[in-house]
């Protein structure tokens, strides 16, 4: 049986997202996504007609969507501190089995500049928002207003990207395991002294 068609499409933009999630958007480069997804050359460009720059979005938009699915998961939960803490774990859990290889691919594609493709950074600039926006959701079912959950929100996405970033270049989980601890205690004074009855205190 024949791969269906969207197959080379597919395993192109798998391969680009972990491409850029280990080497960075400079060095994802359209050979090394072909050698990695083994695609047929003669697919870049008919599954990408913008070339390199739309293959890296698209691989932008699977990451988002990735990360938005644990938040959509998260948000199952009645304790805006549980699920915070989750989304650490997962974190700590993709540095530790990458063996500190793997990091954020937003983060690959908004550090670096893409003066002739400026819609990376608008890219990876929507997605960092609309995990903020997952996040602010979750603290305000918390019983937090919606100014503060969404610098909340921005906050911790912040402590997270950063945390991921000192953990691959010391090669522990220290970094991102402090974080995690400082977050989930600010969160639970937070919750607890905003005005209202507090969920958390079990009667």
């Amino acid at each position: 049986m024949s791969p269906r068609r969207s197959d080379s499409r597919d395993r192109m933009v798998i391969s680009a997202a972990a491409l850029l999630r280990e080497y960075g958007a400079s060095a994802t480069s359209i050979d090394r996504v072909l050698a990695h997804s083994g695609a047929p050359r003669g697919s870049v460009y008919h599954h990408f007609p913008g070339g390199r720059t739309q293959l890296i979005e698209e691989a932008v938009g699977l990451a988002g969507d990735f990360i938005a699915g644990v938040f959509d998961a998260v948000l199952q939960t009645d304790d805006p501190v549980e699920g915070v803490d989750a989304f650490f774990v997962l974190w700590r859990e993709r540095l530790v089995d990458s063996d500190y290889r793997a990091g954020c691919p937003i983060v690959a594609v908004a550090v670096e500049a893409n003066d002739d493709a400026p819609q990376l950074a608008r890219s990876a600039a929507a997605v960092f928002a609309r995990w903020t926006e997952a996040l602010a959701v979750l603290l305000q079912r918390g019983g937090l207003t919606a100014e503060r959950s969404r610098r909340l929100g921005a906050f911790i996405i912040a402590a997270v990207e950063g945390a991921v970033v000192m953990c691959r270049a010391e090669r522990s989980t220290a970094p991102i395991e402090a974080a995690a601890a400082e977050i989930h205690d600010l969160l639970v004074h937070a919750l607890r002294d905003r005005p209202g009855p507090d969920p958390r205190r079990r009667p």
